[in-house]
């Protein structure tokens, strides 16, 4: 009798491993965020078209509402003739898809379809008709349109309307080109971010040496408290204040050595006010300090139970954010003296208009040449002497925040900059911009003893970049010579401030330049920057 063999047992399924997991899950994340950035990205173009229709048609109704040809047409005994080869011509350059002129009472004067001509205009005008500029949504003969009605006014009286449209369906075929664009890229991106994510995912398979899930789920239990709740670098001191972990963003941050681990805060080195910081026993929330290159965010939180049992230190890269937000402060300076200048250019040009009504025209022509003389002699000479545009627009930007501060803004007749520099921009821009902000500070007060000035110098001499600026204020006092660039230090006592001049000798030294400073008449600041051989010439 044969013996009965037991079937085997159907074995379990092999679980997935955790880079196969990863790389599921990412798939589909990948996904979904390029499926709805994908819907955002068309929703805000088809928003953005129909603005963008509205804002040409009217630009462009206004712009033939004001033009001295409808203006004289319209009086014409056949403003047909004039008007409808000129209306034709605009709806060509412009691309829009009408363009409808028409007397007060709606009769059509100009029409794509010169069978149109005669006819009356579909739609409201009554805004138009009591001097107001409206859009709308309209179905009209063309079929529906986003267009615009204004008036072509004539000493107060609406003597004709002008009527601008592009129909929806244009709009439509520019965003269905759009679309296809978009979904091609899309499709693309998603194809790099598959392939991208399946090569990670092979390297993770094989750095995890077959590591299930559980063992990673305990080790991400035994450092998360620590190297994740921080986002940047992390530095954990013990109780005597030597460092017990140090993450690579933090050694790099802070340029710490490799042996910094054991070693007391006291002797890595660092800058006296960052080392107070992190043996101050009290927590410290953002506090910026500036190290070699950087300027870095500090947070310390004491860690205690019972009694003092070491500091948590966590650090970010703030030097970009500082760089950009120097320069967000000298274009805000840019834009103010420039609203400032554009007041006092419409003063002037009424009184040039004034001088014109009176009957003195060679007045008027001398005030204007004069104005006009005085606005460029200092453009020609930063123009002439200085190739470098980085420089050359930030010098003629605080000439102007200079005029509008009242402070008188000169130029060495000996400042001579080629376009080659080998020095990055954003550099020259922290250095200048930082020392004539100072100076002029210092001009404005100390504007009452004496007519404020200050005077820049910028020149390649010997294989170096001398930078040279001098104001008219008080100077910097003899014994606070050595501290003006230490952060914090400021003549105004204001909290917040003294970071400019920190700024600009850590931009120097970065380069591998020097920066001091003198007492003349007022503070004389001079930095000089190593240039190759090739720059001189």
């Amino acid at each position: 009798m044969p013996i009965a063999r037991r079937a085997p047992k159907p074995r379990a399924g092999r679980p997935r491993s955790l880079a196969g997991q990863l790389f599921a899950m990412q798939v589909v994340v990948v996904a979904v965020v390029l499926i709805c950035c994908a819907v955002l990205a068309y929703s805000y173009a088809q928003r953005q078209a129909e603005s963008d229709a509205r804002d040409k048609v009217t630009a462009t109704a206004r712009a033939i509402a004001d033009s001295p040809t409808v203006h004289t047409a319209v009086h014409a005994a056949n403003p047909t003739a004039v008007l409808q080869p000129y209306a034709e011509r605009v709806r060509k350059d412009t691309g829009v898809t009408f363009v409808t002129i028409m007397n007060p009472a709606g009769v059509r004067w100009t029409h794509p379809d010169p069978r149109q001509i005669g006819g009356h205009f579909l739609g409201d005008t009554a805004p138009a008709l009591h001097g107001r500029t409206f859009t709308e949504t309209y179905t009209g003969t063309l079929g529906r349109s986003v267009r615009v009605v204004t008036p072509v006014q004539d000493g107060g009286r609406v003597t004709a309307l002008v009527s601008v449209g592009i129909t929806v369906a244009a709009i439509s075929s520019e965003e269905r080109g759009h679309l296809a664009a978009l979904i091609g890229v899309a499709l693309a991106a998603l194809a790099v971010g598959d392939a991208g994510t399946y090569v990670v995912n092979r390297r993770l398979r094989r750095h995890t040496h077959g590591m299930g899930a559980e063992g990673l789920s305990r080790m991400y239990d035994y450092h998360q408290a620590t190297l994740h709740a921080v986002r940047e670098g992390l530095v954990l001191l013990d109780a005597e204040r030597r460092v017990a972990l140090c993450n690579d963003a933090a050694r790099e941050l802070l340029d710490l050595p490799e042996g910094a681990v054991g070693r007391y805060v006291s002797e890595l080195g660092l800058p006296p006010s960052l080392t107070g910081a992190l043996l101050a026993a009290e927590p410290r929330v953002d506090e910026l300090h500036l190290t070699e290159d950087r300027v870095v965010v500090v947070n310390t939180q004491p860690v205690s139970g019972g009694q003092q049992r070491g500091t948590v230190v966590t650090l970010r890269d703030h030097t970009e954010l500082q760089a950009l937000a120097g320069e967000l402060d000298n274009q805000r300076g840019f834009t103010e003296a420039l609203r400032s200048q554009a007041h006092e250019a419409a003063n002037r040009l009424h009184t040039v208009v004034s001088l014109i009504e009176l009957g003195r025209v060679d007045e008027a022509v001398e005030f204007a040449t004069t104005e006009l003389e005085l606005a460029q002699a200092l453009t020609d000479r930063v123009v002439a002497a200085v190739a470098e545009p980085v420089l050359a627009a930030l010098l003629l930007g605080k000439a102007a925040e200079a005029s509008e501060r009242g402070v008188e803004f000169r130029i060495t007749e000996d400042t001579r900059i080629a376009d080659d520099l080998p020095l990055n921009p954003r550099d020259l821009v922290t250095i200048l911009g930082n020392l004539v902000d100072n100076a002029l500070d210092a001009a404005v007060e100390g504007a009452a003893a004496r007519r404020p000035y200050v005077e820049v110098a910028a020149r390649v001499d010997g294989g170096e970049l001398l930078l040279r600026v001098a104001d008219s204020g008080g100077g910097v006092e003899p014994g606070a010579l050595g501290a003006v660039f230490r952060r914090g230090w400021s003549t105004k006592g204001e909290h917040g401030r003294g970071i400019g001049l920190a700024l600009v000798e850590q931009a120097a030294r970065r380069c591998g330049g020097t920066v001091r400073v003198e007492r003349e008449v007022g503070a004389v600041f001079t930095v000089r920057l190593p240039v190759r051989e090739a720059a001189r010439s």
